[in-house]
C-alpha cells in the first residue's frame, strides 16, 4: 500500500468522523499539507542538493581534466570560457561544448603523460 493511499484513507476517515463540513475541510487541508511536506523532503530537496553538487563540480573543472559530454563524447578540457569549454576529443580536433552539457569523467592530463 503506498504512502499516498494511506494519507488519503486517513483524511477520508477524519472527514467522515467530523460533525460538519468545516471539520472535514480542515482535515483535507491538513492531509494536503502533509502530502506536500512529504514530497518536499523526499523528492524536491534531494534533487536540489544534487543539482548544487553538479554545479560545484562543473565550476571546479579546469584545463586538462577528462570529461564526457551529455552526447557521450569523451575528451579533455583544453580551455575554460565563461559559458563553455573547449574540449579536445582527438589530436588537433577540438569542439566547443556548453558547460551544462559536460560531466567530469575523472583523471587528468598528468596521468596520461606518465604512461
Amino acid at each position: 500500500m503506498s504512502l499516498l493511499s494511506i494519507f488519503l484513507q486517513a483524511g477520508a476517515a477524519a472527514g467522515a468522523g467530523a460533525t460538519g463540513a468545516a471539520g472535514g475541510g480542515y482535515s483535507s487541508l491538513l492531509v494536503l499539507a502533509l502530502i506536500f511536506v512529504v514530497f518536499y523532503f523526499f523528492m524536491i530537496r534531494p534533487q536540489n542538493k544534487k543539482q548544487k553538487e553538479i554545479q560545484k563540480a562543473r565550476a571546479a573543472l579546469k584545463s586538462g581534466d577528462r570529461v564526457v559530454t551529455s552526447g557521450g563524447i569523451y575528451g579533455k578540457i583544453r580551455e575554460v570560457k565563461d559559458d563553455s569549454f573547449i574540449v579536445e576529443i582527438s589530436d588537433n580536433v577540438r569542439i566547443r561544448v556548453e558547460k551544462s552539457a559536460v560531466f567530469a569523467a575523472g583523471g587528468s592530463d598528468a596521468s596520461d603523460e606518465k604512461k
